[in-house]
């Protein structure tokens, strides 16, 4: 496979895993809050379905009706595919699960979606799920290298050296921060992840930056 076609294959794969997940899960938990500030578990499977459904095309669109305000964008989105019965934003997040629509960004922008955001939802609902690292560490390496105004956290890791515990290769210099590598992409995108996941001289800088 091309560089792209593997990368889209682990967001697909990533895709029908969590739709795999949510199928157990009760209609009350569909109102859990996740770990994104102010959505429910529902309302970031219906921003899933937005990202995964918008073009290029309509990526600028949505921007430019939105004033280029990336928060009122993702809140529009939500509002448009989130559906009365969670049921049903699950079959269309289902229905898009194969799609390569994406907006006018690296392909590394797709695994943080699929990454970082099945973890808003699989956490607070006490759900685990076994990330592929090297996926992950590719995600984990543009978002250290990404400023915030673009959606990174390089100024989270700044000066720090993230390592991996299940990946040979540092990231970045300094104060060592140590965990398993969707810890670490948890805590560069700003999520609080748990004290034991992370060790090191650095880690308490990540953990109070994020």
């Amino acid at each position: 496979m091309s560089d792209g076609a593997t990368l889209w294959n682990a967001v697909h794969q990533e895709r029908h895993r969590l739709v795999g997940d949510l199928q157990r899960i009760s209609d009350e938990q569909w109102q859990v809050p996740s770990l994104c500030p102010g959505w429910t578990v529902h309302d970031v499977l219906a921003h899933l379905v937005d990202s995964a459904t918008t073009t290029r095309l309509g990526f600028v669109r949505q921007m430019v009706f939105s004033r280029f305000d990336f928060d009122r964008a993702n809140a529009v989105g939500v509002a448009r595919h989130r559906r009365s019965d969670a049921q049903e934003t699950l079959e269309a997040f289902r229905a898009a699960a194969g799609r390569t629509d994406s907006p006018p960004a690296s392909l590394a922008t797709r695994l943080v979606e699929a990454y970082v955001h099945g973890e808003d939802i699989r956490r607070p609902l006490g759900l685990t799920a076994h990330y592929p690292t090297e996926h992950v560490v590719t995600a984990l390496s543009y978002m250290a290298r990404t400023g915030a105004g673009l959606g990174g956290g390089k100024e989270r890791v700044e000066g720090l050296r993230l390592s991996p515990s299940d990946f040979d290769g540092p990231i970045g210099q300094g104060p060592e921060v140590r965990g398993g590598a969707i810890s670490l992409l948890m805590a560069t995108s700003g999520r609080s992840v748990h004290p034991s996941e992370l060790t090191g001289a650095g880690a308490s800088t990540l953990a109070a930056r994020a």
